[in-house]
């Protein structure tokens, strides 16, 4: 039984994803490891590419199933030889199928052989043309992303919009990085970006960037969460802190322009204070005081003792979705309103360590309303101390409201949002 490296890999991935909730993000690099370099392109492209197109596989393959109820295994070796079939043009049909067989075989789910070979042969010979009930419907299957997920973005944003989001949500993002405080001269051949200063952008990262990433010269950073440190690092004052900050991008991103002064950041758990002290000490941050508490408690800090607080807060993650497909499947309707919450707990226990005069500002890497605008306003009705500051990012992130927002589908950037306030002096 002859089955590729990179397509066993593949498929162990995306049981794992089914079984656990895991990140791609997280299992990849796991797996990638051990394989060789073409392996690991291939075993990327399959991974991510069912993520993306993981709606449209499943009624593709329900089409020839009769929407039958199959175990997860079966399916996702399905999904896998329906992907190469259907968007590798340069894989041979008979080859997706027949590794496509040998892993539902390997999975010891023999029984399975035959339908797995006789749908992928169906669909070798010619894509069916399905049909949808309306052009809401139409959207979620063809982009992928569940019905109330477009409906929601349909409400915030307007159907044309919330397309256009969608549809860039599977497209292969650039990656974006900076330079590090460890790093002596910036990597040629890369284009700068237009929106970030000292942001760099790139279709692929090539063996000469992960010897850079991996001597800690430069730092994997998308350009939106660039944006959102860079903004907290100008007129940061002399005391600042980073609330939720694991894994550590902005703050260290802050800690470049920040020697000399004093800069804490902190997260919940211990794994994540421990991450955090490991970023900054490869990007020479060491001189960041870590510190681990819980930010829906009151912070263990005196009142008014710091004269910058960013809270980049824990959300949904829907800005993200070009880099994590499976948020999509991940999340209920039910969440955004219970993040919202706690959302709101943290930013109002962050202002009371801000002082007068001081700066507070929030960021999220979700297109929600309800964590963004919401948030902020309800925030804004019980704070009488605090007052939105004019928004300093770019005039072209800017909203009507005084906030700032970035769209993966409008700035080829992770989504985030921006919100900038600042306590009245006495």
């Amino acid at each position: 039984m002859k089955i590729s490296p990179a397509r066993k890999a593949a498929f162990e991935i995306l049981n794992r994803i089914d079984s656990t909730r895991a990140f791609s993000s997280v299992l990849l690099p796991e797996y990638e490891e051990n394989l060789a370099t073409n392996d690991r392109g291939l075993c990327h492209e399959l991974v991510l590419g069912v993520l993306r197109r993981q709606i449209y596989l499943d009624r593709v393959i329900d089409h020839h199933t009769g929407a039958k109820r199959l175990d997860h295994a079966v399916r996702n070796s399905l999904r896998l030889g329906a992907y190469q079939i259907l968007f590798l043009e340069k894989i041979p049909a008979y080859s997706a199928i027949n590794e496509s067989v040998n892993l539902v075989q390997m999975a010891k789910k023999t029984s399975a052989k035959g339908l797995v070979n006789a749908v992928l042969r169906r669909l070798s010979e010619k894509a069916p043309e399905l049909s949808f009930n309306d052009d809401v419907e139409r959207v979620s299957v063809e982009t992928s992303h569940p019905r109330w997920l477009i409906e929601k973005w349909i409400d915030d944003f307007g159907f044309e919009t919330a397309k256009e989001i969608a549809t860039a949500n599977n497209e292969i993002p650039r990656a974006a990085f900076r330079m590090t405080a460890r790093g002596k001269n910036a990597p040629t051949g890369y284009e700068k970006s237009t929106s970030v200063d000292g942001a760099y952008t790139t279709t692929s990262i090539d063996s000469s960037l992960r010897q850079l990433a991996d001597a800690g010269e430069i730092y994997f950073q998308d350009e939106a969460s660039q944006l959102v440190a860079q903004i907290a690092a100008s007129n940061m004052g002399e005391r600042f802190l980073d609330v939720c900050a694991a894994p550590g991008g902005k703050t260290t991103l802050v800690a470049s322009h920040a020697r000399g002064k004093l800069l804490v950041a902190g997260d919940i758990h211990a794994s994540r204070a421990t991450l955090l002290k490991a970023t900054c000490k490869r990007q020479d941050a060491s001189f960041v005081n870590i510190v681990q508490y819980d930010a829906e408690s009151e912070l263990p800090f005196a009142d008014e003792s710091f004269d910058t607080v960013l809270v980049d807060a824990p959300c949904s993650g829907t800005g993200t979705i070009r880099h994590n497909p499976e948020i999509r499947y991940f999340l209920e309707s039910g969440d955004f309103a219970e993040l919202s919450t706690k959302q709101r707990g943290i930013l109002e226990n962050a202002s009371k360590v801000v002082r007068p005069g001081g700066r507070l500002i929030y960021s999220t890497c979700s297109i929600q309303t309800e964590e963004n605008e919401v948030v902020c306003r309800e925030f804004l009705s019980q704070a009488e101390q605090f007052e939105q500051s004019t928004s300093s990012a770019p005039t072209r992130f800017a909203t009507a409201d005084g906030f700032a927002r970035t769209f993966p589908h409008r700035d080829g950037m992770d989504g985030f949002f921006i919100a900038e306030f600042r306590r009245q002096n006495r």
